[in-house]
């Protein structure tokens, strides 16, 4: 069982910068990634960025690459979300997530089984 817990979202100007920390306890061996997904309001759940636990290859999704970067501390199991060059658009509950994930689709949320509670990111114009 792997517990997830986010911090370090908050309100912030178009052009600013947050980073969200998520820290995880507990094992699961068949955990090979930990994500970051976000919920605008009315929207579905989409992938925003995830690394692999073993090798630590990061994808991001097309609408944050150039401005947000994954990271991961192993020895704080611990993972990082530096979201710069803010946007509105960016306005979202973050929720990080762990997960046996497959190289076909590393943002497909089913395979993703753990999940945090979320932490709110407002970005005003």
């Amino acid at each position: 069982q792997v517990q997830l817990v986010e911090s370090g979202g908050g309100s912030v100007q178009a052009g600013g910068s947050l980073r969200l920390s998520c820290v995880a306890s507990g094992y699961s061996s068949s955990t090979n990634y930990m994500g970051w997904f976000r919920q605008p309001p009315g929207k579905e759940r989409e992938g925003v960025a995830t690394i692999g636990i073993g090798g630590g290859r990061s994808y991001y999704a097309d609408s944050v690459k150039g401005r947000f970067t994954i990271s991961r501390d192993s020895a704080k199991n611990t993972v990082y979300l530096l979201m710069n060059s803010l946007k509105p658009e960016d306005t979202a509950m973050y929720y990080c997530a762990a997960g046996s994930v497959g190289w076909w689709d590393y943002f497909d949320r089913n395979s993703y089984r753990y999940w945090g509670q979320g932490t709110q990111v407002t970005v005003s114009s």
